[in-house]
């Protein structure tokens, strides 16, 4: 019944979607999609069988294997396959440490106060188990300042991790910097890269990171699938055991299909890649002009220039981020917002608090991930949808005073 709700919507409404999401998720590719469709179909074997169709499984795995290495310029047997980024920080975060002390003691971790979720939680999970974390807050830009690393780092650090950049407001944080500290000082150093991989140039070894975390779907991959970049000589622990798949290290049936559209759509986003980002680039500076220029009391988030192509996010005042996201949708423009609902209660956005925006700031606040498939067309219509969507939260509070009240 709600499905056919959402079609009826669709069907009335008279314009065109214009998806400005993709921070959260991105299209499948065409090439991805037609990739995977033969391991969908007829190649469906099992890539561990040893008959025919299980070796032309396995080849495939491999070959997507070395696809996503050249993506991040490593070796193709430092590439384990995941279901996604959740699973690889998991993984990173949690067995990493583990594994650095023989899971026979406590340590010491450091992250960025920045992180998403997937590593905030298993850091509270440690925690829980007994380790230390220190948190390293951003400036007013999100960015970490290394030095601050530097000066947390304890005899008995176990791991940093920092992530590549924020999903949030688009940051790019100093990886590589953070990585040579943690190299002098003999620590294993864990990247969250899932909102960079496929959009900005990476190179895992001059990184510097023992870890990386990326996942398909933010790249043009389907959802489901992700991977985790081990740099060789790391020890780590496998992440779940049964069968032998991934060298002992993350048992279960691999995910063919996933595996192979995800590793198209990185070999695509290898050649496409440069002209992706000018192109991104060109539509979100112009996007943060025109709505600071013609909507008042808008601030971007994040710095201006060393941030994600595509990411950006604005402080609207006086306006509810969910007011306006339903405002947005109605139209046809597809955003987000950095708010998270927990147990039933609204909590603003820990990056943006962290860079310093208050509770209603955070909650004023919306995320716009745009992508080179978008057109100028579509930025200039958002511009003119959100500009009239602001006005009319705004006339409605002035009149009845629905946000930021104290009553």
């Amino acid at each position: 019944m709600y499905l056919q709700g959402v079609e009826r919507q669709d069907e009335e409404r008279k314009y065109n979607v214009i998806y400005l999401d993709n921070g959260a998720t991105t299209k499948l590719s065409e090439r991805a999609l037609d990739a995977m469709m033969p391991y969908l179909t007829e190649a469906y074997g099992n890539s561990y069988g040893v008959y025919g169709m299980g070796r032309n499984a396995m080849q495939a795995v491999e070959n997507a294997r070395s696809q996503v290495a050249r993506l991040i310029n490593v070796h193709p047997r430092e590439i384990y396959f995941t279901s996604g980024g959740t699973e690889s920080d998991n993984w990173a975060v949690r067995l990493a440490a583990l594994t650095s002390t023989g899971n026979s003691e406590k340590g010491h971790l450091i992250a960025s106060a920045v992180e998403h979720p997937a590593v905030l939680r298993s850091l509270e999970a440690m925690e829980e188990q007994g380790w230390q974390v220190t948190r390293i807050l951003p400036d007013e830009n999100g960015r970490i300042d290394p030095s601050a690393v530097k000066e947390a780092v304890r005899p008995d650090t176990k791991l940093i991790t920092v992530m590549t950049a924020n999903n949030e407001i688009g940051t790019l944080e100093p990886v590589r910097e953070i990585g040579e500290i943690a190299r002098e000082a003999g620590i294993l150093f864990h990247s969250d890269a899932v909102q960079a991989v496929g959009h900005i140039p990476l190179d895992g070894r001059e990184l510097g990171v023992d870890l990386l975390s990326a996942s398909g779907h933010k790249f043009g991959g389907p959802k489901g699938v992700g991977f985790l970049y081990v740099r060789q000589g790391t020890k780590l622990m496998p992440f779940m055991t049964g069968g032998g798949q991934e060298r002992q290290m993350r048992a279960g049936t691999h995910n063919v299909p996933g595996i192979v559209g995800m590793g198209e759509a990185a070999a695509q986003c290898m050649e496409e890649m440069e002209h992706r980002i000018v192109r991104e680039t060109g539509l979100r500076d112009r996007f943060i002009r025109a709505v600071t220029e013609n909507i008042p009391d808008v601030r971007l988030n994040g710095p201006e220039k060393d941030r994600l192509p595509g990411n950006v996010n604005f402080t609207v005042d006086g306006v509810n981020s969910e007011a306006l996201l339903f405002r947005l949708d109605r139209q046809g423009v597809c955003a987000s917002a950095g708010s998270a609902c927990s147990a039933g209660a609204m909590e603003p956005s820990h990056v943006l608090t962290a860079i310093g925006r208050t509770r209603e700031e955070a909650f004023s606040s919306v995320r716009f991930t745009l992508s080179w498939r978008n057109t100028r067309e579509e930025m200039d219509r958002a511009v003119q949808i959100l500009r009239e969507a602001v006005e009319e939260i705004r006339r409605a509070d002035e009149a009845f005073g629905t946000f930021g009240r104290k009553d």
